[in-house]
């Protein structure tokens, strides 16, 4: 089973890309194929704040693009806490919904 990882990002220190590499090694201890919206990001965001002017070449429009055609190849969605404050992890979830994705939450 394919599954996304969904977290709060901008606002967060180094973009809490350490929240995502950690669910990605627990989904993968569970047998899940993992998609890592950190990993298709592909910077590094050590000493970040994670306000989108420490990137000037990142394009928001791209990366969101590019994470719901990740959602639509999977099969299920995690929801790491504090998704209900993430614009882009509601935009996420409403449309794992809407395809009948499984949703899995972080406890």
């Amino acid at each position: 089973m394919k599954i996304y990882i969904a977290v709060p990002m901008t606002g967060l220190p180094a973009f809490n890309f350490p929240a995502f590499f950690k669910a990605e090694e627990d989904l993968t201890k569970e047998g899940y194929e993992v998609v890592n919206p950190a990993r298709l990001d592909g910077m590094d965001t050590t000493g970040m704040q994670g306000n989108l002017d420490e990137v000037p070449d990142f394009s928001l429009k791209d990366a969101m693009k590019r994470n719901m055609a990740a959602i639509c190849d999977c099969d299920a969605i995690y929801m790491l806490k504090g998704w209900e404050k993430s614009r882009g992890a509601l935009i996420e979830i409403q449309l794992a919904s809407y395809l009948s994705l499984k949703i899995k939450y972080e406890r």
